[in-house]
This record gives C-alpha cells, structure tokens and sequence, in this order.
C-alpha cells in the first residue's frame, strides 16, 4: 500500500441543514467526495440518513456531535438533558465552544450521548462505516480520547485518530497516550488564514501535488451557497457558507478529479480494503 497514493476526501457535518446535505450528496454520487460523516443531533440527520440508505455504495460514518457551535442554530442532544447536565447548557442544548466539554463534562455522561447517538443510527437502519469527532472534541481530555478508542472497538468502526487534530483544538499532543500505529497523520484541513489568503481551490490544488505515497485525508465540508448556510454560519466566517459552497465548487468540480488522475491519486474510503488494513479494523 505504502507504494500508492490513497486519498479519502471526506465531507463532515452531513446533516446539519438542507445546503450541507444536497452539496455532499453531489460530489459523492458526482464529484470527488469519497466519505462523508452525519451528526446525529442535527434537524437534517433524518434526511441524510435516508439518503444514505437509498445508497448503500457510498461510505459514511458517524460524526459524534458534543458541540453545535452556531450562533443561533443550537443542537439538543439525544439523551435527556436531565441524563446529562454537564454536557447541557441552561436550555439543554450542546455548548458553543469545546472548553466547555473540556472543563465541565463527565466521562460516563459523554459515553451515554454518544453511546446513543450511535445507536439512534443503528435503529434507521445506517450501517456505519467509521467513526469521527466533530470539532476533534474528543481529542480535549486523555479520558475522552480513550473512550472515543472504546467505542471504536465497542461497536467494530475504525476512528480518525491523529495528533495533528489534537493540536488543532489547541492541545499538546505531546501530553497524550496515543498509539502513533493507529493515527492518521497525513490530514489536511484548511485554516482561516488560507480561506482568506490565497482561497481554500488554490490550497487543495497545493495539497494533492504534496501527496506521498501512503493514506492522507482531507477534511472538508462542503454545502450549497443559498439563504440557508448563511443564515445556520451566522456571524461565523470560520467554516461559515463561503468557506463551505468553496469546499462544494472544488470537489464537484472538473478541475479536481483531473488533478487527481494527473498525481496518480486513487480515491479510497473506510470501506476500501487497503484502508481497513492499515487502521487495523
């Protein structure tokens, strides 16, 4: 495997509204989208989740949600607030920002939400490929990395573990117990400083030609540029609706898959054998 170039593209935050899942579904089913992840507590899950089960070739995972970080677009858990109150603000809803979850929420609560996220999926019939962080919020404590690996082996789903995305929420991976066999190291997500300087196309275009030999991943989330995204994003330029319809143009695009047919980039996903070998699933 280490002699090819694999690629997931992979879209996170399907079913966060209408935009995000009609922008997903066309770059999977006609772009350059390979994977893509639901978030449970969101009010398009639903739809999403029905796409999905009208396509059982396409690769999704669960996007286990512990935050909703919009202005006024809030999400409620799955599990009764009253089940969960460190994971809850005073209206029962997911807290804005990570430090929330890093400084107030309990192990065993956050088992439960996911725990039934997870398996709120599993009773519309989804049969998930993997699982992933939304916002890499399991990557905040040692206890909430060890249990997102539990869960993993619990329900038999590779996990996107990386300590690049540690980092990314501002932690030291360095302070970590992590297993650096299982990790994903080759990930690339945009910043806001590319979003704002030379646009997220000119920066996937700069990472495809970077590709080694090996899996690497791109991190995006794609959605349509309509009322909607902007007003779900905002005040929220960070991931906000420009960002997300420039994510939506570049791998729906041409462009893309003849930049990865020119690097010899083959696409993969959670369901490809090479990469089930290599997360050890």
């Amino acid at each position: 495997m280490t002699q090819k170039k694999y690629l997931i593209i992979h879209a996170d935050d399907a079913g966060l509204c209408w935009s995000e899942n009609k922008a997903t579904q066309m770059g999977m089913t006609k772009g350059s989208i390979s994977s893509t992840s639901l978030m449970v507590p969101c009010p398009w899950f639903y739809n999403m989740a029905q796409f999905c089960l009208e396509h059982p070739e396409i690769d999704y995972g669960i996007h286990l949600t512990l935050t909703g970080e919009w202005k006024t677009y809030p999400f409620k858990p799955i599990t009764s607030k009253e089940y969960i109150p460190s994971l809850v603000d005073r209206n029962g809803h997911l807290p804005m920002k990570r430090a929330a979850i890093r400084d107030y929420a309990k192990t065993e609560e956050v088992r439960l939400e996911l725990r039934n996220q997870i398996e709120y999926a599993f009773s519309l019939g989804l049969q998930p490929s993997h699982l992933d962080s939304h916002m890499y919020t399991l990557g905040l404590r040692q206890d909430l990395l060890d249990l997102y690996i539990e869960l993993g082996k619990e329900y038999q789903l590779p996990i996107i573990l990386s300590k690049k995305l540690i980092d990314y929420t501002g932690e030291d991976s360095a302070k970590f117990k992590i297993n650096d066999k299982n990790c994903i190291e080759s990930l690339f997500m945009a910043s806001f400083i590319e979003f704002e300087g030379i646009g997220l196309a000119a920066f996937y275009e700069k990472a495809i030609q970077e590709i080694q030999s090996g899996l690497s991943i791109f991190l995006i989330h794609p959605a349509l540029l309509n009322e909607e995204i902007r007003q779900v994003t905002l005040d929220h330029p960070n991931f906000g609706a420009v960002w997300r319809s420039q994510d939506a143009d570049f791998f729906n695009s041409k462009k893309c898959k003849k930049l990865l047919e020119k690097n010899n980039i083959e696409l993969v996903n959670f369901k490809s054998p090479e990469v089930l070998s290599l997360l050890g699933a």
